[in-house]
């Protein structure tokens, strides 16, 4: 069993019940002009994520290691955006929005998709959620279940959002989670460090941390 390097201690997992979950990498949230920069973040922290995270992705391809992708965003009509989200904040485009890239995190919309680097294998699911958590109204669980998944390598953006929410609801699921510190990125610094910490706090609270050049070394 491949052990690796981690934060509070080494992280051990079996290949054949571990997969690889690549968390909204969407046009919308890491390139100009999409949702991430209507609301004033610096893109470019985000854009630091996709090198490392495609060798990592490489590396997970050549393992022989599932590979799942999410993406988040909303029906076309937004009946499953709720009003809290939707009007939250004062940003120079909403969700739903006519933007450079379609309609802001619409589903089938051109910035809705993901980055052309990290764009999945026809073998690979693509999990479209409506929420920032990944098992919230989707079948995820279920997938995981059915390759009989227990460990994740957790990988994708915001560190503090989506990424924070997914690993606490596998968490609660009894999934054992590493997350990969250069392959999540936050538009805030700050949060960045945080959220990075209080996955490994109190002994692994959530799960393990290490950076992807240890992770990619044991694979």
């Amino acid at each position: 069993m491949p052990t690796v390097d981690a934060s509070p201690y080494p992280f051990t997992f079996h290949p054949e019940s571990t997969a690889l979950l690549i968390i909204d990498m969407q046009r919308d949230f890491v390139e100009p002009g999409g949702f991430g920069e209507t609301l004033g973040n610096d893109v470019s922290k985000l854009q630091k994520v996709i090198p490392p995270l495609v060798r990592l992705l490489g590396a997970a391809r050549a393992a022989g290691l599932p590979v799942i992708h999410t993406r988040e965003g909303h029906l076309p009509d937004l009946s499953d955006c709720p009003p809290a989200k939707l009007n939250r904040g004062a940003p120079s485009m909403r969700i739903g929005d006519p933007g450079p890239k379609g309609r802001i995190l619409i589903r089938g919309e051109y910035g809705h998709d993901i980055v052309d680097d990290l764009k999945p294998l026809g073998d690979e699911p693509v999990i479209d959620k409506p929420g920032k958590g990944s098992f919230y109204a989707t079948n995820l669980g279920e997938l995981l279940a059915e390759k009989g998944v227990t460990s994740l390598i957790v990988t994708g953006v915001t560190t503090e959002v989506c990424v924070h929410t997914t690993v606490r609801e596998a968490n609660d699921r009894g999934f054992e989670c590493l997350v990969v510190s250069d392959c999540v990125g936050s538009y805030f610094d700050g949060f960045q460090e945080a959220g990075l910490a209080m996955i490994a706090a109190q002994g692994g609270i959530f799960g393990w941390v290490t950076p992807s050049d240890k992770l990619i070394e044991v694979m």
